[in-house]
């Protein structure tokens, strides 16, 4: 009966160390063919690769119960800032850039009254966030400081700005990550709005 020979200890380690020599080069190839697709259904599918999907979107809300922006003169960013309204929760910092980029978008929003557009000031210091609003204007009705960030990962948040559209009855209709421009609102917010309010919005 024949024995199975026995692979030296020398190869046994030989064989060991190209695995983990390989293991790189197969972690980065995962990353890669990742990204190469995401790129392709951007490019060849029409997808928006910003437009993320949440868990959340057709759930409730989270509690909110965020104390307010000392010195900003707004409500604090409670249930009740957004209870029985169409509601945008935009999620800031004065340190973002792309927040700066999007503010004039949000003042704009701001001026159609049938929505109403409350903030969730991420990770700041409160002076340099009413600085923020002091110098570029305020589209809230209401700020809700979350220094620590908690509130964030209870919304899922991924990245700022970010923002979410919820219903009057609080179930979450839309996602933004990133800041808005013309593609997303017209494609994005602008449809889960007018589906909300059974009216078109310009």
């Amino acid at each position: 009966m024949s024995e199975t020979p026995e692979i030296p200890p020398a190869k046994q380690r030989g064989r060991g160390s190209f695995v983990l020599a390989l293991l790189p080069l197969i972690v980065f190839g995962g990353i890669a063919a990742t990204a190469a697709k995401m790129l392709y259904d951007q490019d060849f599918h029409g997808k928006n690769i910003t437009e993320i999907p949440s868990a959340l979107i057709g759930t409730k809300a989270p509690t909110l119960n965020l104390p307010p922006l000392d010195g900003a003169n707004l409500p604090a960013l409670t249930d009740a800032a957004i209870k029985g309204k169409l509601t945008l929760v935009n999620v800031f910092a004065s340190w973002c850039i792309p927040c700066r980029d999007e503010h004039p978008v949000l003042k704009e929003l701001a001026k159609d009254g049938r929505l109403n557009i409350v903030a969730i000031n991420y990770k700041d210091q409160s002076d340099n966030a009413l600085r923020f609003l002091g110098e570029l204007g305020n589209p809230y009705q209401a700020i809700g400081i979350d220094p620590n960030g908690k509130a964030a990962i209870d919304w899922g948040v991924y990245g700022i700005p970010e923002s979410y559209l919820v219903a009057p009855d609080g179930t979450i209709l839309y996602k933004r990550v990133g800041p808005f421009d013309d593609v997303s609102l017209k494609e994005g917010l602008f449809p889960a709005m007018e589906k909300a309010l059974g009216k078109p919005v310009s």
